[in-house]
């Protein structure tokens, strides 16, 4: 019972799945194959014939989505030939099962899900947000999975993980200038990436909001940052439109029902319970540092 894992060689995530599933004693495998070279995914399915495959590629840009308005070519190139390039070469070779980390930055809170009201996207509704193209292209190749069979796709939104990775939302937002306070659903690595391989090994199929349960905003995060992390730590706020002003690309802000994933793995904490654990584990990890 083999893994092979795509976009683990310089991903974040993929990284971390891969340590995980080697902490767990699992025959792992990391792809060397770019998601646009069909062949080569074709040869290396064929040498390693994974019985699952984790799917952690893609393109969010560099140092944000804003690069992928200025680079759309590669973006539809790795977001979504590359995507559907290795769904559809592990459907054609036996069906192989894929779980695909995709992304639940395509929706925006609208008339019927509006902030603050509790109503937040199902797996069924179909996307609203393309003010970023990176976005646009995520919620364009999530439609076309929906047709394969071995595909599943695991709406992340703003991770967020236990140290100060550059990655890390909290380490994102806490070097900003100045931040928006919106309320949004957010994904903790530390609670969802091991059930993410419990899926994989159940073979479970379809669209799932890979979120902590609940919303949590931008201002409650920097607070326990402050209380944990730096006390002398400050932080602005500005507004949507003042933000629009400096960014290339639209931001995506809303509330995923995490209701279809929680019934299934009810021991994921709340969004806001889960946060305290985060904190509380890298101040171990911060305070370890410092004595170093």
């Amino acid at each position: 019972m083999s893994f092979l894992v795509y976009g683990a060689i310089t991903g974040w995530i993929g990284g971390k799945i891969v340590a995980l599933l080697k902490e767990q004693g699992k025959e792992v495998h990391i792809a060397q194959a770019r998601l646009e070279d069909r062949t080569a995914i074709e040869a290396e399915i064929k040498k390693y014939n994974p019985k699952y495959i984790i799917n952690c590629a893609g393109v969010t840009g560099r140092p944000n989505v804003d690069w992928c308005e200025d680079h759309k070519q590669e973006t539809i190139r790795a977001n979504v030939i590359g995507t559907l390039n290795l769904n559809d070469v592990a459907f054609v070779n036996g069906n192989i099962h894929v779980t695909n980390f995709a992304t639940g930055c395509i929706f925006e809170y609208d008339e019927k899900h509006q902030l603050g009201n509790g109503v937040g996207f199902l797996e069924t509704d179909k996307p609203n947000f393309e003010a970023s193209f990176y976005s646009m292209t995520k919620g364009l190749v999530e439609r076309l999975l929906g047709f394969y069979p071995n595909a599943l796709i695991l709406r992340v939104r703003m991770p967020i993980s236990d140290d100060l990775h550059a990655r890390n939302f909290i380490t994102k937002i806490s070097k900003y200038a100045k931040v928006v306070d919106i309320p949004n659903s957010m994904t903790i690595l530390h609670d969802l990436l091991p059930v993410s391989i419990q899926m994989t090994t159940q073979e479970l199929r379809g669209i799932y909001n890979f979120t902590n349960p609940g919303v949590i905003s931008h201002n409650e995060i920097l607070d326990l940052y402050k209380k944990y992390i730096d006390p002398n730590f400050n932080y602005t706020n500005f507004s949507l439109d003042e933000q629009a002003k400096i960014l290339k690309a639209g931001r995506s802000n809303n509330e995923l029902d995490a209701t279809k994933l929680a019934t299934a793995f009810p021991s994921i904490p709340h969004i806001k319970e889960g946060i305290i654990g985060v904190f509380e584990r890298m101040a171990v990890i911060e305070k370890s540092k410092q004595q170093q």
